[in-house]
């Protein structure tokens, strides 16, 4: 038995490495945990957006307006033994964008389903991270000069979705019962938070622009490879002391965090963990399993790397260097990493940043931190240089995009090779490939494959920081 059903603070820890949760399962277990929480009025849902598509928050947000009566249940396999709620409260959804462009009218049916698609008063809201935020609170100078090793002297300011934060206020009068968030999101191994969700969703996926520009840049000053894979870090720290003194005792919150792996023998992405509490130890837990799903530690270092970018959900280089980041502790020295970006139309996920990446480039941390020493726009979109810093490979190893919509002179142009996306396809016969090694021991022709890099993090025992 995989399952343990606790009192809170931790409802579930769902799951191992072998598992795979069907959707009857995690539809049982999600209307059990609703059914503990009692009747509701007003429910908040943070799932994240469609470039998180494969981590079933999509599937998991209809099931949770399903148990509300919010939309009608489809009438497929997934019957569900359990009762839905007697209550019909008022759900609004808003996907947790951070510095991503809004969610298409399409994607949000692809990943939500018609009919919450298609509901009317629209439920979905959009996440303004310039704009509609509220800075809740600080964490102290000290936490952020020791996470920067003293390159940054000031406090980390956490900032919510004003919609979010105004779930704290509770008149009794006209709601019996407080609002409800639910923040759903899939644990991986992640480039600037070490491991992806819990309170990222919160602060980074609806918090505003000072707390992003500075975690990223947090991130990239403490150093990726010190981050990727760890759950306790210096970043991490300060939003669980943000949680810990504005979130828990103000919203009640919970989280339903899924962890997502690849079936070696079928390719198939089966959900291996679902966790839900409303503190840190369902994220502990998460991690723990995530590590042991996600992380692939490689025998030797491939000089060849080719990773496919899924054309509906990679649509700029801000998206698609996930590609750079989860296997550049696996590349060997002088390697060359292709990436096959049929969807890549641009550089950054809003224009200011775009146009910023243009201008500079992925040149590398010391060009970059020349240009943040010169450049009052770029300090003011430090999260554009963290970016940079994390898109450049520092001369060890080539990045070469291959892409349609981007000529050659504007992927040449920031620093990156370019090739002919159909003709690399059939050189190396990319279609149907499944993750792993191809042609292993031939030289010439050896390479390593990845279908989706946000799904994993890859790397060579002598590269992983100790």
């Amino acid at each position: 038995n995989h399952t343990t059903i606790m009192s809170t603070p931790l409802f579930c820890a769902l799951g191992s490495e072998n598992s795979q949760i069907k959707d009857v399962e995690l539809k049982e277990t999600i209307w059990s945990f609703l059914e503990t929480l009692g009747a509701r009025e007003d429910v908040l849902i943070l799932p994240p957006d469609f470039t998180r598509y494969h981590s079933q928050a999509g599937k998991i947000t209809q099931f949770i307006s399903e148990y509300y009566n919010f939309i009608d249940s489809k009438d497929d396999s997934n019957t569900c033994e359990k009762a839905k709620s007697s209550s019909s409260p008022d759900i609004q959804i808003l996907p947790a964008l951070g510095t991503h462009a809004p969610m298409t009218e399409a994607q949000i049916s692809t990943m939500f389903g018609p009919l919450l698609a298609s509901k009317s008063p629209n439920p979905f809201f959009i996440h303004d991270w310039r704009n509609d935020v509220a800075t809740i609170g600080y964490a102290p100078e000290e936490m952020v000069e020791k996470a920067t090793y003293g390159m940054v002297k000031e406090p980390w300011p956490a900032q919510l979705n004003n919609m979010v934060w105004e779930k704290r206020i509770h008149d009794t009068k006209t709601q019996p019962h407080k609002s409800l968030v639910l923040s759903i999101g899939q644990v991986v191994p992640h480039e600037v938070m070490g491991m992806a969700n819990f309170n990222k969703n919160l602060f980074v996926g609806v918090g505003g622009v000072e707390a992003i520009n500075l975690s990223h840049f947090i991130g990239a000053v403490h150093g990726m490879e010190k981050m990727m894979g760890r759950a306790s870090n210096p970043l991490r720290s300060i939003l669980n002391y943000a949680s810990e003194k504005f979130l828990q005792k103000t919203l009640d919150l919970w989280y339903i965090l899924t962890v997502m792996g690849v079936n070696p023998t079928t390719g198939d992405l089966e959900m291996k963990g679902v966790f839900i509490g409303n503190d840190i130890e369902c994220y502990t837990k998460a991690c723990d399993l995530s590590l042991r799903v996600n992380f692939t530690i490689m025998d030797k270092a491939p000089k060849r790397i080719i990773v496919n970018l899924d054309k509906d959900e990679y649509h700029s280089t801000w998206l698609g260097n996930k590609a750079i980041y989860r296997t550049r502790m696996a590349i060997d020295d002088g390697g060359e990493l292709i990436i096959l970006a049929p969807g890549l139309s641009r550089f950054g996920e809003d224009e200011k940043v775009d146009r910023l990446i243009r201008q500079i480039g992925y040149v590398g941390t010391p060009a970059v931190t020349k240009e943040l020493d010169e450049s009052e726009e770029l300090q003011q979109n430090l999260s554009a240089a963290a970016h940079l810093i994390h898109g450049s490979t520092e001369g060890r190893f080539t990045v070469t995009y291959c892409t349609t919509h981007l000529s050659r002179d504007e992927i040449e142009s920031v620093g990156f090779k370019y090739a002919d996306l159909e003709e690399t396809k059939a050189k190396y016969e990319t279609d149907g490939l499944k993750d792993g090694w191809v042609n292993r021991d031939d030289e010439e022709r050896e390479f390593y494959f990845i279908n989706n890099p946000a799904l994993g993090l890859w790397a060579v025992e002598n590269r992983i920081v100790q």
